[in-house]
């Protein structure tokens, strides 16, 4: 049984290197960054006057407008949507700002640092494995076809200084939905990373803690640099390249683990989790599992398979609950094993793992709705953008 959906992916390929030619790309990635710059100073400015926020339309037009004076006619060598693009950036920031997703508002950047630029609708043209910005090809590593229809392209940078092109693009996807029958539920873990409702366990690389002293090694050369210099630059981008392959090996392993799980179970039940009190108590550790990046992936594999995720709420008693009888006990975090009066025995990992299971499958008719709703307001075309 397959089905078809439309959704909105993005498609990754990094530009081959030419010197010459790269400069002009990281100049407008630079540019970018001085009208960001300028327009949140702008807001800056005219909140502490009038005590009032700019609207994007009318910071679109102003933007439009300053591209035409004197003194900033180089921004217009940066097309006039792509400016547009950082206004609408910068109300973004504002948006989960004042909606208090965020806890500080937008600040300003150093212009080296600004990592991208979007073309919204035109301002470039595809063919094949190149493409044209400004009247210039540039060849990428066309690695895979692109499906579909392209929205916007990104020109982007890593902290390397290699330039990528993130293309946005709608498609469709076919869905091969290989049922099984079984549900699962998953409980998180420092110890393990995941341990499920059969009492398998699964571990997590701990790519970060591996390479800890590889990394540790690299701050210290860093620090003792001139800034500026060129082995200033050279030692930066060495511990950007181990911060990279520290996120490739992590990113790899998560993907591994959550095609397998797709594979053996229809339904996957996971909890909640506040991450960012379990960092301000065990800080690099929860970090370096990458559980949040990891249901991101889990619920992208997931749809492509058409299979379901369902996440409790993070205030359910798996862990206190026993799973035999239902009795609630006071664990502590030294607490490894539950002893119930019901004569059962078991680890608490495990039996918070089964009392998952039990409640999103319980709950898996609401549950499933608002799952696959998020997920299709991210990947497909439901957002006017990327």
């Amino acid at each position: 049984m397959s089905e078809t959906i439309t959704v909105r992916r993005t498609y990754k390929y990094r530009l081959y290197r030419c010197d010459k030619k790269d400069r002009k790309l990281h100049h407008k990635i630079d540019m970018a960054g001085d009208v960001w710059n300028h327009v949140l100073a702008l807001q800056r400015r005219y909140y502490r006057l009038t005590g009032k926020y700019i609207p994007l339309k009318d910071m679109n037009n102003h933007v439009l407008k300053l591209r035409n004076t004197q003194r900033f006619v180089h921004w217009q060598e940066l097309y006039s949507q792509a400016c547009q693009n950082v206004c609408w950036r910068l109300n973004e920031a504002y948006k989960k700002f004042f909606a208090r997703d965020v806890k500080r508002p937008p600040k300003f950047r150093q212009v080296r640092k600004y990592k991208s630029f979007t073309f919204p609708q035109r301002g470039y043209s595809v063919e094949g494995n190149r493409v044209v910005i400004g009247g210039v090809k540039y060849r990428f590593v066309k690695h895979r076809e692109m499906n579909g229809k392209v929205k916007t392209l990104t020109v982007k940078r890593d902290p390397l200084g290699r330039l990528w092109l993130c293309f946005s693009v709608i498609e469709q996807v076919s869905i091969k939905q290989t049922s099984t029958g079984e549900s699962g539920g998953f409980d998180f873990g420092l110890k393990t990373f995941l341990v499920d409702d059969a009492g398998r366990s699964y571990a997590s690389p701990q790519v970060y803690a591996a390479q800890l002293h590889r990394v540790q090694k690299l701050n210290r050369q860093f620090s003792r640099k001139q800034k500026g210099s060129k082995a200033y630059i050279r030692a930066r981008k060495a511990l950007a390249k181990a911060h990279f392959d520290v996120a490739n090996k992590r990113r790899d392993a998560h993907y591994k683990l959550a095609h397998r799980l797709c594979k053996e179970y229809d339904t996957l039940c996971f909890e909640d989790l506040h991450l960012a009190g379990m960092k301000a108590l065990w800080g690099r550790k929860v970090s370096d599992l990458g559980f949040a990046e990891f249901m991101k992936i889990v619920e992208w594999v997931a749809l492509k398979r058409g299979k379901t995720v369902v996440k409790i709420d993070r205030f359910h008693p798996t862990t206190k609950t026993c799973s035999g009888c239902g009795r609630r006990h006071e664990l502590t975090l030294r607490d490894r094993t539950l002893n119930c009066a019901c004569g059962l025995v078991i680890d608490r990992d495990h039996n918070a793992a089964i009392n998952i299971r039990t409640a999103g499958t319980s709950a898996e008719c609401q549950s499933e709705h608002k799952t696959q709703h998020r997920l299709r307001t991210r990947v497909d075309g439901t957002s006017p953008r990327p």
